[in-house]
């Protein structure tokens, strides 16, 4: 089964953020395995539905170890919506 995440970090109170994001993004992209996409307001995560939430999880918890304070917003959905049927083929 696979899963798509969407996810949003906010850092609180960090001078660094875009650093921090980046880290966060850069240690998921080396997953294999995993597909992740990002744009300017979140990062998305499309792999195996076991995979893609340990890793992200373990992520979540390394950000959480290292940062005073952040905050992940995350959507959780069934399936791989990584590709986008075109509207006229609906």
């Amino acid at each position: 089964m696979n899963i798509s995440i969407e996810i949003s970090l906010y850092p609180l109170a960090e001078q660094k953020f875009k650093t921090e994001i980046w880290a966060f993004i850069k240690r998921l992209r080396n997953v294999d395995g995993l597909k992740v996409v990002t744009n300017g307001m979140s990062t998305q995560v499309f792999g195996e539905y076991d995979l893609a939430t340990s890793k992200v999880m373990a992520e979540i918890k390394h950000v959480h170890q290292t940062l005073d304070a952040a905050v992940f917003v995350c959507k959780f959905i069934g399936g791989d919506r990584s590709e986008v049927i075109p509207e006229e083929l609906c």
